[in-house]
């Protein structure tokens, strides 16, 4: 068995990126919602993933946007973003080792607890006032 190398380059994002959205598509608590919202989109959706990567991971800023927008009103709770949360994890242990992929799965540990924390409240503040 090769030994594991850490995140260093865009191909190595793009291997990550790749392997993780391919079992997502494939998922069946997930991957519905993520087929059924992306569409045809696939491969916009997995260019804007390795820019937005590469510029968490590398500090080679090739992403600018917000991330949270597009996933406001998907039918999404913590179950979700937990499987989520363990294919991230799997696929990038299966892959890589070292700081920079320690460092990915601490970024999207955070990414998805607080998209499940503001999913929440938008869905809440929603509930308490209809008018908006």
């Amino acid at each position: 068995m090769t030994e594991l190398t850490d995140i260093k380059t865009l191909e190595n994002i793009k291997l990550l990126v790749n392997t993780f959205y391919s079992k997502v598509q494939k998922d069946e608590l997930i991957g519905p919602i993520f087929n059924e919202k992306i569409g045809n989109g696939w491969p916009e959706h997995l260019e804007k993933m390795y820019r937005f990567w590469q510029t968490i991971l590398l500090s080679e800023h090739s992403y600018s946007g917000s991330p949270f927008p597009p996933h406001k009103q998907l039918p999404i709770d913590k179950e979700h973003f937990d499987r989520w949360m363990d294919i991230f994890t799997a696929t990038t242990d299966s892959l890589f080792s070292g700081a920079i992929a320690e460092e990915a799965k601490f970024r999207a540990k955070n990414m998805a607890e607080m998209f499940n924390y503001k999913i929440d409240y938008f869905r809440n503040a929603a509930r308490n006032n209809p008018h908006n």
